[in-house]
């Protein structure tokens, strides 16, 4: 759903940097892409690079995102609902907290982890 949600937002979008916005590794971003492609999803475009890779919804992912979007968004409300909304900032804020401090480390690596 994520990934979904950020090819989206942003459109075509190189591998590299969807692992960022996501901070998400190299290995598991790949292997969750190939894996998206194959159910149609996504596509895949081949940059100047031969080794770059962009990404972009397709006709079907948007398909998927709008269907999934409505069972998404109540398990959201039910699970703020049930955890209020003080246990509900706090676990934004620690989510926040735990990917920022992922993407500090893979910073710190080079990009990689």
């Amino acid at each position: 759903m994520t990934i979904l949600q950020a090819l989206v937002r942003t459109g075509e979008v190189r591998q590299g940097r969807l692992g960022e916005i996501l901070a998400m590794d190299s290995t598991s971003l790949t292997r969750t892409l190939r894996i998206m492609r194959g159910a149609g999803w996504i596509a895949e475009r081949r940059g100047a690079d031969r080794r770059e890779r962009l990404w972009r919804l397709s006709k079907a992912g948007e398909t998927k995102l709008k269907a999934a979007t409505p069972a998404w968004d109540a398990l959201q409300r039910r699970v703020r609902e049930k955890v209020g909304e003080d246990g509900w900032q706090s676990l934004m804020r620690a989510t926040n907290e735990i990917t920022g401090a992922a993407v500090d480390l893979i910073a710190e690596k080079g990009g990689s982890i």
